[in-house]
């Protein structure tokens, strides 16, 4: 599967930004999709994920309640809503997929990668 991501950019604190990752391929459906973030300097790590089958979402507490996973499996897309951003969510954002219904919080879990889209928030 090949992925997509789109929907980064400059916001103010406080503000809200929607990531989309758009996947190719006829099985998405199939795929359990999760987001990560990269901030300078800093080791890759996990934000939210999406199961394959039911939908179940998972979060890491930083973004607990601000942040919303969702997918369309018709479109072929995964969603980040992101509200009350605040500076330290300033990162590259990826997309990645795994193909099963496990929810994994390791990048190793994930053995497809989109390119990366840039959130930057300032004060």
């Amino acid at each position: 599967v090949q992925l997509q991501a789109s929907g980064g950019g400059l916001v103010q604190a406080g503000g809200s930004l929607r990531l989309s990752c758009a996947a190719s391929g006829r099985t998405f459906s199939s795929y359990t999709m999760g987001w990560f973030r990269q901030a300078p300097g800093k080791e890759r790590e996990f934000v939210a994920a999406i199961s394959s089958s039911i939908g179940s979402t998972y979060y890491t507490d930083a973004v607990k309640g601000r942040f919303t996973i969702s997918r369309d499996n018709a479109k072929n897309t995964v969603y980040l809503r992101m509200n009350s951003l605040q500076p330290e969510d300033t990162a590259v954002y990826y997309c990645a997929a795994r193909p099963d219904a496990d929810i994994w919080s390791g990048t190793s879990a994930y053995p497809y990668w989109g390119q990366g889209t840039q959130v930057t928030v300032s004060s």
